[in-house]
């Protein structure tokens, strides 16, 4: 089977390219302005402050280990039941939104 383009190629927009090629930054042309909006502005500043936080708390985890060693650490099976069941409520809650 032979597949064949019956139309023109047609070139892309600058935005298209940007789009198609990681790590491209589309750049204004002179007398061109970008203002961003507040919530985006926002987002910024938060993707910042997610970037400096540590994904672990090591702090939390010398403590847990400690108390393991010395034997007062505790499984709360109904605080961990009840977070599954909450998560799974949630998951559910989403793909309802989601049909």
């Amino acid at each position: 089977m032979k597949i064949e383009s019956l139309g023109k190629p047609v070139a892309p927009t600058h935005a298209t390219e940007a789009r198609l090629r990681p790590g491209s930054t589309p750049r204004a042309s002179a007398g061109e302005s970008v203002q961003l909006s507040p919530l985006a502005s926002t987002l910024q500043k938060a993707e910042a402050a997610l970037a400096e936080t540590p994904a672990v708390d090591s702090k939390r985890v010398e403590e847990i280990k400690q108390a393991i060693r010395e034997g007062h650490f505790k499984v709360d099976t109904n605080r961990i039941a009840d977070g599954l069941i909450a998560d799974v409520r949630q998951m559910l809650e989403l793909q309802a939104g989601r049909s």
